[in-house]
């Protein structure tokens, strides 16, 4: 799941080595945390969130596929 997290997030950025990808298991969930660029922040929301949005929605799909629940955060690298 992380390398699919890391994958559409440098597939996005401008800056694909800025891309960082941290998981955490919160109990039953595991949080994937996206970090990238600051420059990139906004690419990877997108208007409205719509791209964030495209974002979770894969990733969710793919880990309900795996039988197990996650939550994907995009947040600037500093």
């Amino acid at each position: 799941m992380k390398n699919l997290v890391e994958f559409i997030g440098k597939s996005l950025a401008d800056n694909p080595d800025q891309v960082l990808v941290e998981a955490e298991d919160r109990g039953h969930e595991t949080v994937y945390t996206l970090y990238v660029a600051p420059e990139d922040m906004g690419r990877l929301i997108g208007k409205g969130g719509r791209i964030a949005k495209a974002i979770r929605t894969v990733v969710k799909a793919s880990a309900i596929k795996s039988g197990v629940q996650v939550h994907v955060e995009i947040d600037e690298r500093h």
